[in-house]
């Protein structure tokens, strides 16, 4: 199959202009290792059973003989073999004109026997599954980027002809490149649940050797499920996993991390400025999944099923957004938050570039919502102004000065088209949306 680009792929290559070694991390199947490929001449796969045993038998001994080989490299899993990485990172340190010479790829974050951290030699960037736009199903007409950067941006009249039948269909496929080859739908769903499957039965031990309980492991990813795109809190989760199951929150604390370092679950960190002295911030992480395909496995929906909880969809949808949003941040070093505080002011996304400009973004699965969202987001802005005058008047007393907003963007499921509300908050159908 021809390779697809993906989004990454600009910054990929803008970082090995600069570094000599870079280091792909994100969960198994994202893309990876096709990647990494297209661009190397020599690639070495840890994992290959006809040449594992003579790979490591050499990373063991004298690692430097695969610096021997055509470059650029590739090392597919190598932590597997540890001792690649601080052969590498000397090479950088004994070569620092050179670039672009070495791509390691790996599933997991836990760097186990490395010395050093390669800071400064070895930069490192996160790859997700495919995003909407990668996998076709949005068609890109609207930039998130360009509505922050450009405040005359032309959104308005830009529709997508997805639907939410097809929506439905696309969280519960995922993004997985493997799906691009796949011709029949039924098959196409059974990449996400074969690999909600790996991850209980095999991965969630096989990180680090340390045997751990499936049926454990399965409630937890229910739990984390049943819970996403939300700021639930760990007591709520343990005590979902215990109503089934024997354990302590210890040891559950433990699997959490293990699921992070599999690049399962991830968090978003919230946003906190001080823009109301007396209002508490919330500063709970919102809980998602690197793909939600993994969650709806978890809790065993199909796509049918939404037809008659479109609530439950309104959650998936926010972590869809939520992991399009994550994959266009990490191309353009991004930052993505969200905001909630005892007054009820509230934003989904954060989306902030990295000069400072960001855009406050509501996630909403029906047209009949944008209004209400339109209301919070304007009253949201307000606030930040309030604050800042206030902040200017206040000489004895000094308070920090917030940037307002750039943008002000509702991200809908079936809008019929983008278009511009007289209050300047954009509309942007999902199926439009792009980096």
């Amino acid at each position: 199959m021809e390779y697809v680009r993906r989004i990454i792929d600009d910054e990929i290559d803008r970082r090995m202009e600069a570094f000599n070694a870079i280091s792909i991390i994100g969960p198994k199947g994202c893309g990876k290792t096709r990647t990494a490929k297209e661009r190397c001449k020599t690639v070495i796969e840890f994992q290959d059973e006809e040449k594992r045993d003579g790979y490591i038998a050499v990373a063991e001994t004298s690692p430097k003989l695969f610096l021997k080989n055509i470059k650029p490299m590739l090392f597919d899993e190598w932590q597997d073999a540890t001792k690649i990485w601080g052969t590498i990172r000397k090479d950088c340190d004994d070569n620092p004109e050179k670039t672009g010479e070495y791509y390691l790829t790996g599933s997991a974050s836990k760097k186990v026997g490395t010395p050093h951290t390669g800071t400064g030699r070895i930069t490192e960037l996160k790859m997700y599954p495919m995003s909407l736009w990668e996998t076709g199903d949005s068609n890109g007409m609207i930039s998130i980027s360009k509505i922050i950067e450009d405040p005359y941006y032309d959104i308005d009249g830009r529709s997508s002809d997805i639907s939410l039948e097809q929506l439905f269909f696309a969280s519960c496929r995922g993004g997985w490149p493997r799906c691009l080859s796949i011709l029949k739908d039924e098959a196409k769903l059974e990449i996400a649940k074969d690999y909600y499957r790996q991850i209980y039965q095999k991965d969630i031990s096989a990180i680090d050797g340390v045997k751990r309980n499936p049926e454990w492991t399965r409630a937890l990813l229910w739990s984390y499920a049943r819970n996403m795109a939300t700021t639930a809190k760990r007591t709520s989760i343990y005590a979902d996993v215990r109503a089934t199951q024997t354990v302590t929150d210890v040891t559950l604390a433990s699997y959490i991390e293990v699921l992070e370092s599999l690049f399962v679950i991830t968090d978003i960190d919230a946003w906190t400025p001080q823009i109301r002295s007396k209002t508490a911030i919330r500063s709970a992480k919102k809980h998602i999944f690197v793909d939600p395909s993994i969650a709806l496995a978890a809790l065993g929906i199909s796509p049918n099923y939404f037809y008659n909880d479109l609530d439950l969809f309104g959650h998936v949808l926010e972590n869809i957004v939520l992991r399009d949003l994550l994959i266009f941040a990490e191309a353009h070093n991004a930052r993505v938050l969200h905001y909630s505080d005892a007054m009820g002011l509230e934003a989904d996304a954060v989306y902030q570039m990295e000069d400072g400009r960001y855009a406050l973004i509501e996630i909403k699965t029906g047209a009949n919502k944008i209004p209400e969202a339109e209301k919070s987001l304007l009253k949201f802005k307000e606030v930040i102004k309030k604050h800042n005058e206030e902040a200017e008047k206040n000489i004895n007393h000094p308070r920090a000065i917030y940037r307002e907003p750039s943008a002000l963007v509702i991200i809908c499921a079936n809008a019929p088209m983008a278009y511009t509300t007289d209050s300047g908050v954009k509309v942007v159908p999902v199926g439009c949306l792009r980096d």
